[in-house]
């Protein structure tokens, strides 16, 4: 891309899709070859307990390349000798590109330190320093093992998602990296130590400083965002703001970053110097709430004029769009917000309601809309759709 110093807000809606990869049409018959490309454009997928649709993890590479089979992201992440991703704390809880493993060891550090961690599991490892070693020579003699085979701790309780003493152990261990993921049973992690899980190459790999890691985890997020405010750019690894600031104005200095204006746009604004400025975008995706597009809501607003908010937490009667709003995209546009469930146990996949944005023609949604819904249900292995009544002749249903 010609460097520019000034951007339309169109022009910045195609750059962040296109670092995306929605600016490249889904290939006819998905492989492992395209899952991994997606896994090393997005650099990771966050992990969600959600299951209203399909857990939040296998939706970003639907959106991007289609109806792909769901096993290809299972042997990326968890195959004992092949895999291409683990799992720790990058934006959230989060499938993350394997090759960065060595850039996330400075905030396992800090978590072994009890710091950069959750406030009550850093009480809890501060509390307990006997107990969590006594967990992790427990893994080290039977792991893999899942929480509920512990041999000791307790059961769960009431808080901390119902949390035992046994599974705060573990999860404190995970920060700090001292265990990782060896596969889900189910939705459940097992745990087991590193040595045992992860490749040679990647574990011998040598540690970067903190200042190092810090510049090149967001220069990935610049990469993966295309263009992106300060905020953005921390947000997408969850970065702190003082290490934020600190990193930034010396990623500019090495031209890494671009300082740009975006018309509408308030405050610094930087560009990904290898960028890519497509002339169209021809998409036409369903986004999951936990979709790297729309994870930082202020950025969604800004480039599509689209205020969301996921409605999982808001009572019934409160909730303006539904339970499980999934963004629709079509064009460089998000033009509706379709409420969705896999009702698994009937095989249909249920269209519980369509709100079209302000601008968006319900009649121009529809055909594009009806196709990505079919192909939806194809993949999840349903066999029926439907769809509200004032939807039915629109969407041939």
């Amino acid at each position: 891309m010609t460097v520019r110093t000034r951007l339309s807000l169109s022009q910045a809606r195609r750059i962040a899709l296109a670092a995306q990869g929605f600016g490249e049409a889904r290939p006819d018959a998905p492989s492992a070859r395209h899952v991994k490309r997606t896994l090393e454009r997005s650099k990771l997928f966050q992990i969600d307990s959600v299951n209203v649709l399909v857990r939040a993890h296998y939706m970003p590479l639907f959106s991007r390349i289609g109806a792909y089979e769901r096993g290809l992201l299972d042997h990326v992440a968890y195959h004992p000798k092949k895999r291409s991703a683990f799992e720790f704390w990058g934006h959230e809880a989060s499938l993350i590109h394997l090759d960065l493993h060595p850039l996330f060891r400075w905030r396992m550090a800090r978590a072994s330190r009890g710091e950069s961690i959750y406030g009550g599991l850093a009480k809890f490892g501060r509390e307990n320093h006997a107990f969590i070693e006594e967990v992790r020579r427990e893994i080290e003699q039977s792991g893999p093992i899942g929480a509920g085979e512990l041999s000791g701790g307790g059961k769960g309780r009431g808080s901390w998602w119902g949390w035992s003493d046994g599974k705060r152990a573990l999860e404190w261990l995970f920060w700090a990296g001292e265990v990782t993921t060896a596969t889900r049973r189910g939705f459940e992690r097992i745990y087991d130590l590193p040595e045992r899980v992860l490749p040679e190459m990647v574990l011998n790999t040598p540690t970067p400083r903190e200042d190092e890691a810090q510049r090149r985890l967001l220069s990935l997020s610049i990469q993966a965002l295309g263009i992106a405010s300060e905020r953005c750019m921390r947000d997408y690894f969850r970065l702190e703001v003082a290490d934020a600031k600190a990193r930034i104005p010396e990623l500019v200095e090495a031209g890494e970053l671009l300082p740009v204006t975006v018309d509408g746009w308030t405050g610094p604004v930087y560009l990904d110097p290898n960028a890519r400025l497509p002339r169209r975008i021809a998409a036409e995706a369903l986004l999951s709430p936990f979709d790297p597009i729309v994870w930082e809501r202020t950025r969604t607003e800004r480039l599509f004029d689209f205020h969301y908010r996921i409605e999982i937490y808001t009572p019934a009667e409160k909730r303006q769009f539904g339970y499980y709003c999934l963004p629709f995209l079509l064009g460089e546009t998000i033009v509706a917000r379709i409420d969705l469930k896999a009702d698994r146990a009937s095989g249909r996949l249920l269209v519980h309601s369509i709100h079209p944005e302000a601008n968006a023609k319900p009649d121009e949604i529809a055909p594009a809309l009806a196709a990505e819904l079919r192909r939806m249900a194809g993949w999840l292995g349903l066999t029926d759709i439907v769809v509200p009544k004032a939807w039915r002749t629109r969407l041939g249903n």
